[in-house]
């Protein structure tokens, strides 16, 4: 196959979506590594509910921290693993493919994540006794989803810094490309590095040999 080949709208369409979906699936592990890094929350159990054990803990932030260092840093390997594995598609589909993709994975990520251990919170929460100390689990407090007309989902705060990596990584990479095109192009055949308008120096002759005789003298 050519690289210049025409591209097919519906095989590009299918190509983003195809990525898009294994990037979300990937925000899974994504979410799982995210729990067992951020630290839980102490809480204390009260009449009222679950209060914090410290006036000001510190978790919650280490948990949006943790968050957005591992976004950045899945943004980047998407927009790597893009660059390469679509590399007949490099470009604007592969930047819309890589953003999207990461965009997707983040919600994903956040929802795995903030369950692990929910189950033991929320049991915790209805039947301690008052007094009783626990931990919740990690949670985001600098990002979500709102709604958009009540169906479409817009993440916002660190949920976006996956899809950021993502765009800024792939947009490096394109500039940083040697080829005009972003695709690997074949090199000419015969294709030689010395220029053509460049002489080449002639080569030496070579020394007689230590035996070879003189030539007579007039």
């Amino acid at each position: 196959m050519s690289f210049d080949e025409p591209r097919r709208p519906l095989r590009t369409v299918a190509t983003v979506l195809a990525s898009v979906l294994a990037l979300a699936v990937l925000g899974v592990p994504f979410g799982l590594l995210w729990a067992t890094l951020a630290p839980d929350t102490p809480v204390l159990k009260t009449a009222e509910g679950a209060i914090y054990a410290d006036p000001q803990p510190e978790q919650p932030i280490a948990a949006d921290g943790w968050f957005s260092l591992l976004g950045l840093a899945f943004g980047l390997l998407v927009a790597l693993a893009l660059w390469f594995v679509l590399r007949r598609r490099r470009g604007p589909v592969g930047l819309l493919a890589a953003v999207l993709g990461a965009l997707a994975a983040a919600p994903v990520a956040w929802q795995v994540g903030r369950r692990v251990g929910l189950g033991t919170f929320d049991r915790l929460l209805a039947t301690a006794p008052a007094g009783q100390a626990f931990t919740k689990p990690a949670d985001l407090r600098a990002g979500g989803v709102d709604w958009l007309l009540g169906v479409l989902p817009v993440p916002h705060g660190n949920l976006l810094l996956p899809a950021f990596g993502a765009a800024i990584t792939y947009t490096l990479l394109a500039g940083w490309s040697r080829w005009p095109g972003l695709r690997p192009e074949p090199e000419p055949a015969g294709l030689s590095w010395v220029s053509a308008g460049t002489p080449v120096p002639p080569t030496a002759p070579e020394p007689p040999a230590p035996d070879a005789a003189e030539p007579p003298r007039g």
